[in-house]
């Protein structure tokens, strides 16, 4: 009963302590990965998404916790037809960071790319929810609803007839 004030004061101690370590914002972003991560953007800018996944890919060994070196991995692999490895970093972001408007776009619009509508639009109704009408991520999601599936070319899927024997 006597050391009750004491035990009391000593939790209050800890969990102030505690909770500030808590709190923190984040390591700082290492400059190696600025730099490639800028390199890919302004390689996917040029239309070379090769260069830029190499880029990107070499940030994200570089920082792999950073939120846009993903984003900007998902929009490269968007542009190269991957909507499924895109939305798989879109993912990982929204794992980590659940209201990401940038992570919540790219999603949308690589299901729409990927004709799953319905999901698309639940992303659609998530913006519009979080930043309304005019926001431009809702921009982007609404423009690949509009624009419907990407449809592969025939000759990219035909297989090779060459038979070989055994």
């Amino acid at each position: 009963m006597r050391y009750t004030p004491v035990a009391v004061a000593l939790s209050l101690v800890l969990a102030v302590n505690g909770s500030m370590g808590s709190a923190r914002t984040g390591d700082p972003v290492d400059p190696r990965a600025t730099a490639l991560l800028d390199a890919g953007r302004s390689q996917l800018t040029a239309g070379n998404v090769n260069a830029a996944t190499d880029s990107l890919e070499s940030a994200l060994t570089v920082d792999p916790a950073n939120a846009a070196i993903l984003i900007a991995l998902g929009d490269a692999s968007r542009q190269a037809g991957l909507q499924g490895k895109a939305i798989h970093y879109y993912r990982d972001v929204l794992d980590r960071e659940p209201n990401n408007l940038a992570a919540i776009a790219g999603e949308g619009a690589a299901l729409a790319e990927k004709g799953a509508t319905d999901k698309a639009r639940a992303s659609l109704a998530r913006l519009e929810g979080l930043c309304g009408r005019t926001c431009p991520e809702t921009a982007i999601v609404s423009k690949a609803l509009a624009s419907g599936p990407v449809k592969v070319a025939a000759e990219a899927t035909k297989p090779d007839q060459a038979v070989q024997t055994n």
